[in-house]
């Protein structure tokens, strides 16, 4: 005779916010009709609580960050440079942020006190004069004990060097490790580790922080009126050049549809990646089938990427798929299959055929681009779940 404690499956449980559904761990009492929840009053009552604000006292010392802006977005290594900043910042210490570009982002989840923002900077724009002009006006206005920045190829680095060999002040670079003492980084081509007391700018390399916070802070938007400083541009930018979006690499593509096992109609699917002008990726599958040559291939064993929108169609996302779109900002899964573990990953997932839905979506492009009204609602058939956590 058996002894072990078998768990009701009819116990009570609650309907998280991912649309799963939760057993209540430690009570035993039975559900029934009227305890068991709605998934749309699950969604509010088991909402994740408020942070609580970061206080500090007006009028002490500051740090500064300074990044780029992406379309109104910090890319993940500017938001780890603002949580460094936040994390060690103490009860006397304002978390400045000097966006260069706009920013949509909510500033105070990110950690910021206070935001300055500078629209005529941002990207593609190429300014540095200007940009060095408005690192200075900030410097000169909230008088920073430190300057931290993203060390990246994009602007950033090259623009808190430029500052520091101007103003002679000391400057760390691809610091991989912060703490409220000290900063560290590898030395004599990484054969040694060098550690020393903050320096007045401190460049970082990715992954130092984590950019999730326990805090928020208060996010004020605020303006620095210009000192009039700003050097003559002695650069002139030439603007961009437009590529197809097939000779994009797909490492360094923005957009990006990708099919799997479950796109049959490949010549559909390549008319809608022309008609969106997007870059063109694959599963696996995809490849070993031939409808794809191999550096078209997602994943593990193929290409990284690190695009705005992934547009997945047909596929069912295997470990090594989701490990190569792990840094992909918004992630769009189209699969007939609800349960598929692109699913768990994707920011939005629609239930759907990826045929009909690519044939749509092409006629929506091509209507838009007509000036045609386009309908919003979706086709017969289609559902849409969305993950309101990612």
């Amino acid at each position: 005779m058996t002894t072990v404690k078998r768990i009701d499956p009819r116990r009570p449980f609650i309907i998280a916010a991912s649309g799963l559904r939760r057993i209540t761990l430690g009570d035993d009492r039975v559900a029934d009709a009227t305890n068991a929840m709605s998934f749309a009053s699950a969604r509010g009552s088991h909402a994740p609580a408020p942070k609580p604000r970061r206080v500090y006292e007006a009028g002490g010392r500051s740090l500064l960050v300074v990044a780029h802006s992406d379309r109104g977005a910090l890319d993940e290594h500017a938001r780890q440079a603002l949580a460094a900043a936040a994390i060690v910042a103490d009860a006397r210490t304002e978390v400045v942020l000097l966006v260069l570009g706009e920013l949509t982002d909510d500033a105070a989840a990110l950690g910021a006190d206070k935001v300055v923002e500078c629209p005529a900077l941002a990207r593609p724009a190429f300014a540095p004069d200007r940009a060095l002009a408005a690192l200075r006006d900030c410097v000169a206005a909230f008088a920073p004990a430190h300057i931290l920045m993203p060390d990246n190829a994009t602007g950033d680095g090259d623009l808190g060097r430029r500052y520091a060999a101007q103003a002679g002040a000391d400057i760390a670079t691809h610091v991989v490790e912060i703490d409220a003492e000290h900063v560290g980084c590898y030395a004599n081509g990484g054969r040694s580790f060098a550690t020393r007391a903050w320096p007045q700018v401190i460049l970082l390399d990715p992954e130092t922080v984590s950019s999730k916070l326990p805090f928020v802070g208060a996010g004020e938007r605020v303006g620095v009126p210009a000192s009039g400083s700003a050097d003559a541009n002695r650069y002139a930018d030439r603007g961009t050049n437009q590529l197809d979006a097939a000779q994009v690499a797909l490492e360094e593509a923005d957009f990006i549809i990708s099919a799997g096992n479950g796109v049959t109609d490949i010549a559909a699917f390549e008319t809608l990646a022309r008609a969106l002008g997007a870059a063109v990726g694959a599963s696996r599958v995809a490849v070993d089938n031939g409808h794809f040559t191999r550096d078209k291939q997602v994943g593990a064993t193929g290409k990284t990427v690190n695009a705005s929108v992934y547009i997945a169609f047909g596929i069912s996302g295997a470990v090594q798929h989701l490990q190569g779109i792990k840094d992909c900002r918004h992630v769009i899964a189209v699969n007939l299959d609800a349960s598929a573990p692109i699913a768990k990953r994707a920011n939005l997932t629609l239930i759907a055929d990826a045929q009909t839905t690519m044939t749509a979506l092409t006629q929506a492009v091509e209507d838009a681009k007509q000036g045609r009204a386009v309908p919003i609602a979706p086709a017969a058939g289609t559902n849409l779940r969305e993950d309101v956590a990612a």
